[in-house]
C-alpha cells in the first residue's frame, strides 16, 4: 500500500452509504492522508486531528465527501468558517452571539425562537425540531445583571406560540406520561422579572425527564452553573450556556405514551469569558438520564463528537479550536 498527504484542504464531512455523515472543524485538522492499494485504489481515509488522534473511513463505505474552502495562511487569529452565516442570521437575527450553536442544517423542519423581555433583555434562545417534536439545544448568558432575583417560581407552563401549533408540543402531550416537564434553561436562572420566569415555563425549553434525574442530578448540576461557574456579582465576565439532551435516532431512550421523545443523555456545553484575562475556558458536562447517574466531564470536541452539533461556532476559528481541545479544571472546580 501507499499513501498520499494533502495539507492544504481539509475535510469537511464524510457522508457513508448508510447515510451517517460525520462533521470536522477545518482548524482541527492537521492533514489528510488518502491510502492506496497496491494496484493504484482508494482503499480508505485517514484525518490526522491536532490533538493527535485520527480517524480512519474504507473509501469503498464512502457515499461522499465535501471539503472546506482553503483559508488564507495568516489568518486564522480572525477567520471564522463555520460561523452562523448570513442565511442563518435569515433564520435568527441574534445567531451571531457566542452562546449559539451552529444552526440545522438537515431535512428536518426547525424553529430559531429567541424570548426576551424589554427590561433585561434576551432570557434564552432554542432551537425546536419541527419534524420531531422536540427541542434541540437552549442557549442563555449567565452575568451579574441578568441574574438578579427578584421574584419567585411562577410554575405558568404553557404552549410556545412562536412555534406553529402543528409542530409545537401541548400540556397533554405530557400529562399521565410518568415524566416531568424537565427545564433547560431553570427557572432558577430566571429571577429577575415575572415576565421572564414565565418564559422559562414554555413547553419549548422542556423535555420529558425522569424525575429522579430532574430533580437530583440535573438539579445538582443546574445549581453548579448559576452558584459556582456563572461570574459572582461584581465581575464583569460571562458564562454563555447551552443545554440540550439526545433527539438523534441512536440516543433515544423510548418515548412517552404521548409519542414524545424521552432523551438518553442530557448535557451542557459551556464556554467561560474572563474579562480580566481577556481569555475563555469551555467544558461539555454529560449526564445519563437516569436518578443517580454519573455526570462526565469532557471537552467540548468530545461533546461534539457525541452530539453531532458545533458549538460556539461564533468564537474565531484558531481560539475555537484551542478552548474546544482543552478540559482546564481550573474554573470548573
Amino acid at each position: 500500500m501507499s499513501a498520499s498527504a494533502q495539507t492544504t484542504r481539509k475535510i469537511k464531512t464524510v457522508t457513508l452509504k448508510t447515510d451517517v455523515s460525520f462533521s470536522f472543524k477545518q482548524t482541527s485538522e492537521d492533514s489528510i492522508r488518502i491510502i492506496y492499494t497496491p494496484n493504484g485504489d482508494t482503499l480508505g481515509i485517514k484525518i490526522y486531528q491536532s490533538n493527535a488522534t485520527s480517524t480512519d473511513y474504507l473509501y469503498s463505505q464512502v457515499k461522499q465527501i465535501v471539503w472546506w474552502e482553503t483559508v488564507t495562511p495568516g489568518e486564522n487569529d480572525t477567520v471564522n468558517v463555520n460561523k452562523n452565516n448570513t442565511t442563518d442570521l435569515t433564520r435568527n437575527a441574534e445567531a451571531w452571539r457566542l452562546e449559539f450553536p451552529k444552526l440545522y442544517s438537515g431535512a428536518n423542519v426547525t424553529f430559531e425562537v429567541t424570548h426576551s423581555t424589554p427590561q433585561y433583555g434576551i432570557t434564552y434562545s432554542l432551537e425546536w425540531d419541527g419534524t420531531k417534536r422536540a427541542n434541540r439545544w437552549t442557549c442563555y448568558e449567565l452575568y451579574p445583571a441578568n441574574m438578579q432575583k427578584n421574584v419567585g417560581r411562577q410554575d405558568s407552563f404553557a404552549e410556545d406560540e412562536a412555534i406553529p401549533s402543528e409542530y409545537r408540543t401541548t400540556l397533554s402531550d405530557y400529562s399521565g406520561t410518568g415524566y416531568s416537564r424537565g427545564h433547560l434553561c431553570p427557572s432558577g436562572d430566571r429571577l429577575c422579572s415575572v415576565e421572564q420566569n414565565n418564559q422559562t415555563f414554555l413547553l419549548s425549553n422542556m423535555q420529558p425527564q425522569n424525575q429522579d434525574h430532574n430533580g437530583g442530578v440535573w438539579a445538582t448540576l443546574e445549581g453548579k452553573v448559576r452558584g459556582s461557574w456563572a461570574p459572582a456579582s461584581g465581575s464583569q465576565d460571562t458564562l454563555y450556556v447551552v443545554k440540550a439532551a439526545t433527539i438523534d435516532d441512536a440516543n433515544i431512550m423510548t418515548y412517552t405514551n404521548t409519542g414524545l421523545i424521552v432523551p438518553k443523555f442530557f448535557y451542557m456545553a459551556l464556554l467561560y469569558y474572563s474579562k480580566s484575562s481577556n481569555s475563555y475556558t469551555a467544558i461539555g458536562v454529560w449526564s445519563p438520564h437516569a436518578g443517580g447517574s454519573t455526570t462526565e466531564y469532557i471537552t467540548i470536541d468530545e461533546l461534539e463528537k457525541r452530539t453531532g452539533i458545533d458549538f460556539f461556532c461564533n468564537l474565531p476559528d484558531a481560539i475555537e479550536t484551542q478552548v474546544e481541545k482543552t478540559r482546564d479544571m481550573t474554573h470548573w472546580n
